[in-house]
């Protein structure tokens, strides 16, 4: 084969690589937004040493280990409900950290097959789950808004342990 042919066919599949992603923007979005939220509650998650994972900032608030197991949880039972997968993990905030930084992981595993299975096309297939019936967009959206709220919560409870959350880290 001819080197010039070759390196223009090249060329031409990696120009194409883009135009993928826009056939499918609304999904691309809620995809790209779920990778960074679920990035930074578990960077936060692996980065809080263990000893502060009892951490309350008020006597009523969750403790930081109490926040991860129920990211955790939420996320596998929400991402479940889109693949039909099973939601096997139960962890408390009492659990080890490497316990509750395995149920992020697994978490962060089902939902990226749920995220993954998600297009444009189906953003409106209606699907069932803890809340009744939801759009599949709903439903992941819904998710990614919940995860980054108890991410929020992490952080300030890294803050107040003179931590900087994963989110600040790299500006």
């Amino acid at each position: 084969m001819n080197r010039a042919f070759l390196i223009i066919l090249i060329a031409g599949f990696a120009a194409a690589l883009p135009v993928r992603a826009q056939d499918n923007p609304i999904s691309t979005e809620a995809q790209q937004s779920w990778t960074r939220t679920i990035g930074n509650a578990v960077a936060a998650a692996e980065k809080m040493p263990e000893e502060n994972y009892s951490f309350k900032p008020a006597p009523e608030s969750q403790s930081f280990g109490d926040l991860v197991a129920h990211t955790a949880g939420s996320a596998l039972g929400v991402c479940s409900s889109v693949t039909g997968g099973s939601n096997p993990i139960k962890v408390t905030g009492t659990s080890s950290k490497a316990d509750l930084v395995a149920a992020m992981n697994a978490a962060k595993a089902e939902c990226e097959k749920a995220y993954g299975s998600l297009t444009d096309a189906n953003t409106t297939d209606m699907i069932e789950g803890r809340r009744g019936k939801r759009s599949r967009i709903g439903t992941l959206y819904g998710n990614t808004i919940h995860i980054e709220h108890e991410y929020a919560q992490m952080a300030v409870h890294m803050r107040l342990k003179g931590l900087v959350p994963p989110s600040s880290e790299r500006r």
